[in-house]
């Protein structure tokens, strides 16, 4: 019995003991912060603190040697950072990065899933600023004569004409993933994050190249989104419609084909449509949101979307998107699915989720690499989004004047 508690004991203590590993640091920018990773193979100590003339930023980490030295004093500055470099600490190395501005770092561990180990993460809200302009030489030129004013006789106020007419078509194109949440990858290396991006980039450009549409994307660039910060970004906008491009996945590769979600409050479609909302909405933890102890904040997100309208016009945009894409790939299903996205939980913006095809399907992945395809893709789209509006166009309210109601009496 004794030997079973002593080798418990020592199972217990062998992760302690085990020196951390750097395998990678990464510096991603995005348009309100910069975030720096840490990826390691253990979850070890650290502490993080600021220094001020010269604004920095020092974050200790026990247990790595000098062998992280080299790795970590080649990695350049972005974003909010302008220097990297590192020495040796007692019992560990301390990391020194030199920022443009005071900043309050928010520093957390992620835990090792499918992509990564353990992540030290370091999140620094602020835009980096460019470097200030030179003082220009200020002329000061002599008053010039002041015109003695002519008094008129104001107009009489017309009566206000309210009329409705067509509203310029206003679309949220959100590119899933991101940053240091690469999502599915392909067999090849294709990661989602990249066919994402590529993709809406180019429906953007497509869409705002019709006349009286105007295509906003919630991301532009490599870099994390929060799910809910990209509905607020469409919100702001005063989005008609939000649609978030993704690649789909899944463990078998024989599944193919293209497939349009709207949201469900009632559950999952099918049993696919559960993995994959899951798959999809734990993504937010890669960008620090702690499930747990959370209940309020998440309830907020959560928000209950059983107004008819919103979902009626989902189902209606969905589906002609997805007759729009079975002409130039095959169909998953030949219906709109349902799944719990969170991304698709505004309740006042009809909202879609387009899997434009496999990445783990080889033939599907080798499509989403091409970039003709990628256009062709992205086209199929946009034929489904105005058949929509062609149908459904909306209106706003003008006042207006009738200058024959203008008098000078």
């Amino acid at each position: 019995m004794r030997s079973i508690v002593v080798l418990l004991a020592m199972l217990l203590a062998a992760p302690a003991a085990l020196a951390a590993e750097l395998r990678d640091l990464r510096l991603w920018e995005s348009p309100d912060s910069t975030r720096v990773v840490f990826d390691l193979t253990v979850d070890a100590q650290h502490k993080v603190f600021t220094l001020a003339n010269p604004d920095r930023i020092v974050i200790d980490i026990a247990g790595l040697d000098s062998t992280a030295l080299q790795r970590i004093n080649r990695v350049a500055g972005k974003g909010l950072v302008r220097r990297v470099r590192s020495g040796i600490q007692d019992g560990g190395i301390r990391v020194v990065l030199d920022v443009a501005e005071p900043v309050d770092p928010k520093s957390f561990v992620l835990t090792p899933n499918d992509e990564y180990g353990y992540r030290l993460v370091l999140d620094l809200p602020g835009r980096a600023r460019p470097a200030p302009a030179p003082e220009q030489p200020v002329i000061v030129a002599a008053p010039a004569a002041v015109p003695t004013p002519v008094m008129a006789i104001p107009p009489t106020p017309a009566a206000p004409v309210l009329r409705l007419q067509d509203k310029p078509v206003v679309i949220a194109i959100d590119a899933g993933h991101g940053g240091e949440d690469p999502g599915a990858r392909g067999k090849s290396g294709l990661e989602e994050k990249e066919v994402a991006l590529a993709i809406a980039r180019k429906l953007a450009k497509a869409i705002n190249a019709e006349p009286g549409m105007k295509a906003v994307l919630t991301r532009d660039g490599d870099y994390y989104l929060k799910l809910r910060d990209r509905v607020n970004i469409a919100r702001k906008h005063q989005a008609d419609l939000f649609v978030s491009v993704h690649a789909n996945a899944f463990h078998s590769r024989d599944m193919h084909g293209t497939a349009v979600y709207v949201l469900s409050d009632k559950g999952a479609t099918n049993e696919h449509a559960r993995w994959l909302a899951r798959k999809e909405n734990e993504a937010d933890l890669v960008g620090g949101v702690e499930i747990h102890g959370k209940d309020k904040e998440l309830a907020a997100v959560l928000i209950d979307l059983s107004q008819n309208a919103t979902m009626e016009a989902s189902f209606d945009v969905g589906q002609r998107i997805l007759r729009s894409m079975g002409r130039v790939n095959k169909l998953q299903k030949s219906d709109v699915q349902q799944a719990g996205f969170m991304v698709l939980k505004a309740p006042d913006i009809p909202s879609v989720l387009v899997e434009t095809a496999f990445i783990t399907n080889d033939r599907e992945e080798a499509l989403l690499a091409d970039e003709e395809y990628r256009d062709t893709l992205a086209r199929s789209i946009l034929d489904g989004i105005k058949g929509y509006f062609v149908s459904y166009r909306p209106q706003q309210q003008v006042v207006e004047t009738d200058p024959q109601q203008i008098s000078l009496k």
